[in-house]
């Protein structure tokens, strides 16, 4: 059996988030869903698995959710279950940066279609920022990217401050695995008063799943939070377990 795989997110205003984690667990339980999905007041994120109806049936169910009609989702195929149990948390944040007053809903700044994407890597005044942990970066990333060698996405706003005058005058263009944390770090850039700040749309998923091998600036492969380890091109399965 062949497994679908969905990433997905979606920053939106969330009154009662606990009200939602049970018909969650529930309809994940009557259609075979694995993996972990994350509530909060701003939203959601995980990734879930299982037969295709199943994951659509799911996905459908979080469109429904309010502010969640236009949810993205990353879809990839695994070969075996790449969870072991379903987890359905409540979080104070859907991807922690500890950073109060940050709206990314609002805030994040503008996307960059994959397909665009390999103009900026080549353009010598736009710096790539992966905002990745260190470990990550180790699996692939792009060429001549800046890696902040951080061990969580909480310390990136001490590593940015420390780092900013290095950037002065480059276009920032920021990259991550789904999207997700690049919603939040641009919004954060610019919340420190950076104006010129992409990132990539859907992120490293995204660009592996639309940009042809022959064509693509990626380096290595694109480390994935379930068994599978990481991914390549065509977001094919690529890892073993160490």
């Amino acid at each position: 059996m062949t497994y679908t795989v969905a990433a997905l997110y979606r920053f939106a205003p969330f009154d009662d988030p606990a009200a939602l984690r049970q018909p969650l667990i529930d309809l994940c339980a009557v259609q075979g869903i694995k993996g972990t999905l994350l509530l909060a007041r701003e939203g959601i994120n995980g990734t879930i698995a299982g037969s295709s109806d199943g994951v659509a049936a799911v996905i459908a169910h979080v469109r429904a959710l309010p502010g969640c009609a236009d949810l993205d989702v990353k879809y990839s195929t695994a070969s075996t279950m790449p969870f072991q149990r379903l987890k359905v948390r409540l979080k104070k944040e859907i991807v922690t940066l500890k950073v109060p007053g940050l709206d990314p809903a609002r805030d994040a700044a503008p996307y960059v279609d994959p397909a665009d994407w390999n103009a900026l890597v080549d353009d010598p005044d736009t710096v790539l920022i992966d905002t990745r942990n260190g470990f990550e970066v180790g699996c692939g990333s792009f060429a001549g990217a800046v890696d902040p060698a951080t061990k969580s996405f909480g310390e990136f706003p001490d590593w940015w401050r420390a780092n900013a005058e290095r950037f002065a005058g480059k276009r920032v263009a920021m990259f991550c695995t789904g999207g997700i944390r690049c919603e939040k770090s641009t919004a954060f850039l610019r919340h420190e008063g950076v104006e010129d700040v992409v990132h990539l749309k859907g992120g490293i998923l995204a660009y592996l799943e639309q940009v042809p091998t022959e064509e693509s600036r990626w380096h290595g492969s694109c480390f994935v939070f379930d068994e599978r380890v990481s991914v390549g091109h065509g977001l094919v399965e690529v890892g073993e377990k160490a």
